[in-house]
């Protein structure tokens, strides 16, 4: 990217809500919320990454299987420990640079484990669309974007 490009990337956090079979993680996800923030980060941003609590960060078009792990189900420092990890393949695989931002769409769990920290130490700016609401006033902010 160029020295006055500024990249917009979304990370949009799972849901317990998936399908049966393995498929894309951009169709595994299948909760309303979900199916919102994509929409939502495919018209905002230049590319986006969804954050898995078993994987860490997936690529919209990358195959995953079902699961059932929730960052809920983990201790304080394994959230840190995943936060670690999701930056680390953050910086392999996002290309992002300072200045760049990045649109959080996920819950405080995944925010506060270290991750938006992380982004901000990098120099990126972070942004949370939904910070502060509930899940139904969320469905209604992604239903009207």
């Amino acid at each position: 990217m160029g020295a006055w490009t500024v990249r917009r990337v979304g990370l949009i956090g799972c849901v317990k809500k998936k399908g049966r079979e393995s498929t894309q993680a951009r169709n595994l996800y299948q909760s309303a919320l979900f199916v919102g923030r994509v929409r939502f980060v495919e018209r905002s941003c230049d590319a986006w990454w969804v954050l898995s609590a078993l994987h860490g960060l997936l690529a919209p078009d990358q195959d995953v299987a079902p699961y059932d792990l929730t960052l809920s189900g983990m201790s304080a420092e394994e959230r840190y420990q995943w936060s670690v990890m999701v930056l680390a393949a953050i910086d392999r695989h996002a290309g992002l640079e300072v200045g760049d931002v990045v649109e959080v769409h996920a819950g405080a769990l995944y925010r506060d484990s270290g991750l938006v920290d992380g982004l901000l130490a990098r120099g990126l700016r972070v942004e949370v669309p939904t910070r502060g609401l509930g899940i139904g006033e969320q469905l209604r902010f992604y239903k009207g974007s």
